[in-house]
């Protein structure tokens, strides 16, 4: 349970700005000092609990850029390459990012909402953290608007799947990204389809505030034994390389063979004691990837972050951590619900404008309201953590039809956003002509009441009107 926090509404006046602020500040400024103790890296966590007026909603999501005229990856380069976009981009107030004097990113200031490239080129928009899920889908739209307008001349078009339907590994190119080579050498000595998972998938994700310890380990927990029914729900990548793969998700079933180090269900988040010092030293044996200096990336791949903390890393001898490492080294740890100065929902397949609003509404309306939290406690009660792995193996494959204790996911999934809708209607939030959130909810709710994912809906117009052919693909579900 959440630490009891009576919920009203969104439209509270907003509080502690300034005192916030200050706290950025200092922490901003501790940033490089040299860190030794474990508990600072869980005081670092523990500084993201915030009061509930002050609770945001961040959404991420990405998207695969195509050549409308041959479906092909456009790559980095050329005048319809990635670059190119990211220069567009910029007519509308972006500011670039580089790394080596190559684009790799934009951004507005600090605090706002950036664009990256994931290691294919994949799009991502990582929103800037809003009050209402009205505003994040505002967001959303306007960066397709950009987005299109910037493309739309160039010739690419933008794709909203979890897996690409066609591309095999080698028809991609890889973007100048320094930490992406360090991890392209690693991943294949960790799982077989780690390179996959760089080069081929997309997701979409909500990053949610927590008020205290408890209340984190209670969203942790929900949100962790639900993640299955989001990737159901949400399931839309059922092809690879032309061809039906066998998988609803094919995103997820990726990532259960690409690192078991830092992937996964997480089961000691449900053992007594949990908080920020147990996530801590979980973190600190998931090997590392790399530690970042000016522009450089340092290969400390599979070394070790409890060494770091004795100034006795390999690849930087003598040498202590900052916060900055510690930032950094959390960043590349991948399980299905991940903990920084804030907990990321990061169980869905990536997907068209819709479901990109439905995702943040979905998990908003459990994990931000304290009766349904509680409710949604309820209904995990007794889940072992067995089962809840077992779900997380077959939900790629079988999605809502998942056999689930006596009865299907579908069934869960009704119960969930049942529970979803009402802590958005007790949220309150509406937009300006007075229309609360619950609507964002109602694809989902189309999805389970039918049990048709979307994935099966493509394979059927794959079987059928499209000739066995994922070409369709790039017209019908493009942005």
């Amino acid at each position: 349970m959440s630490s009891g926090h009576a919920m009203s509404t969104v439209a509270q006046e907003t509080a502690a700005h300034e005192t916030a602020a200050q706290e950025t500040a200092q922490t901003e400024l501790a940033a490089d000092r040299p860190i030794t103790d474990r508990r600072d890296l869980a005081a670092h966590l523990e500084a993201g609990c915030k009061p509930m007026a002050d609770w945001r909603i961040g959404t991420e999501h990405e998207k695969f850029p195509f050549r409308r005229k041959d479906f092909t990856s456009p790559g980095y380069g050329g005048p319809d390459g990635i670059c190119a976009f990211l220069t567009g981009m910029q007519r509308f107030g972006w500011e670039p990012i580089e790394e080596h004097g190559k684009v790799i990113g934009l951004r507005h200031d600090e605090d706002s909402a950036s664009i990256s490239l994931e290691p294919a080129g994949q799009i991502e928009l990582s929103g800037a953290p809003l009050r209402t899920i009205h505003e994040t889908c505002d967001e959303v739209s306007e960066h397709l608007i950009q987005a299109k307008a910037v493309t739309e001349e160039m010739g690419i078009g933008l794709l909203g799947l979890g897996f690409d339907p066609k591309w095999r590994r080698e028809d991609v190119s890889w973007m100048p990204k320094g930490r992406y080579a360090i991890m392209r050498e690693y991943m294949p000595k960790r799982g077989a389809m780690g390179l996959d998972m760089m080069t081929r998938s997309c997701t979409v994700q909500v990053n949610l505030d927590f008020a205290d310890e408890a209340d984190m380990v209670a969203k942790f927990r929900v949100g962790l034994a639900l993640q299955p029914v989001a990737t159901a729900l949400f399931a839309n990548s059922p092809f690879a390389e032309g061809q039906p793969s066998g998988f609803l998700s094919l995103r997820s079933q990726v990532w259960t063979d690409t690192d078991p180090d830092r992937t996964g269900m997480l089961p000691f988040v449900f053992e007594p004691g949990f908080g920020f010092e147990r996530y801590v030293d979980y973190a600190l044996d998931v090997p590392m990837y790399f530690v970042h200096r000016g522009e450089e990336y340092i290969d400390c791949s599979g070394q070790s972050f409890r060494d770091f903390l004795a100034g006795k890393l390999p690849a930087l001898p003598g040498e202590l951590p900052t916060l900055e490492d510690w930032t950094d080294h959390l960043s590349t740890i991948f399980p299905e619900v991940r903990l920084k100065r804030f907990l990321e929902m990061r169980g869905a397949d990536g997907g068209p404008w819709r479901r990109l609003c439905a995702l943040p509404a979905f998990w908003v309306g459990i994990l931000y309201d304290d009766q349904a939290l509680a409710e949604a406690e309820a209904l995990i009660a007794g889940w072992s953590t067995e089962e809840m792995a077992r779900l997380r193996t077959e939900v790629p494959r079988h999605a809502l039809a998942t056999p689930f204790r006596g009865r299907t996911l579908r069934e869960v999934a009704l119960d969930a956003l049942a529970i979803s809708k009402a802590g958005l209607e007790r949220r309150a939030a509406p937009d300006a002509i007075g229309v609360n959130e619950t609507g964002f909810l109602n694809i989902l709710w189309e999805i389970a009441e039918t049990g048709r994912t979307p994935a099966e809906e493509m394979l059927e117009k794959f079987s059928g009107q499209w000739d066995r052919s994922v070409d369709p693909l790039y017209t019908e579900y493009a942005y």
